[in-house]
């Protein structure tokens, strides 16, 4: 059987865990007045989270931003997600000289035994500006986030208002920059990370 967890997860998870016993050390420590070994158990502690958080950081300021060309499939988890086309829909719901793009995603569930869904992904695009453009809500149909069945697709298709000047497109898929996806080792959410994106025809 599969165990659905990555090596950085596992890592993360065996940290934590290591952490949670070390705190409860110092407690008990501490309530037997054992100064010395709650100075000792603390150090540990910040020490091994300190060479974490430094590996985290040279892993991701050393590592480059990913393009992942259309049609090319992204594994996140047990899932895979293919950026089929996109397709400006000109006079939709615009204003102030936007456009409106829908972009159609092709979510595969690779599981054979479940149903898989990523409750907490979202998508953005961003510009040779670096500007964002996040979901326009109400307008997407089928979410990037809906349950697809064992060895299955779907076709999402997300809708972003975009400026009418931005230039070279690219769809990031994000988790966003919190836990637990911040502390993963080489995670595309992870601390300082550049992003993985896929650059759209204009």
């Amino acid at each position: 059987m599969r165990i659905g967890i990555s090596w950085p997860g596992l890592l993360l998870l065996i940290l934590v865990g290591w952490t949670l016993v070390g705190v409860l050390s110092v407690t008990l420590s501490s309530v037997r007045r054992e100064y010395a070994l709650v100075r000792r158990h603390l150090a540990s502690i910040c020490g091994v989270w300190l060479v974490y958080i430094a590996v985290l950081l040279t892993l991701s300021l050393t590592a480059r931003p990913r393009l992942i060309p259309p049609g090319q499939e992204q594994r996140i988890g047990e899932l895979g997600f293919t950026v089929i086309r996109a397709e400006t829909l000109p006079g939709y719901l615009v204003s102030h000289g936007e456009h409106v793009l829908r972009v159609s995603v092709r979510i595969t569930n690779h599981n054979q035994e479940a149903r898989q869904r990523d409750q907490r992904l979202t998508a953005y695009l961003v510009d040779s500006q670096n500007r964002r453009w996040y979901e326009t809500p109400g307008l997407q149909g089928v979410r990037l986030s809906t349950s697809v069945a064992p060895g299955s697709s779907v076709v999402s298709e997300p809708v972003f208002k975009v400026a009418g000047d931005a230039t070279g497109l690219r769809l990031v898929f994000t988790h966003g920059h919190r836990l637990p996806n911040l502390l993963l080792l080489t995670d595309r959410d992870s601390l300082l990370h550049p992003p993985v994106s896929v650059p759209l025809a204009p």
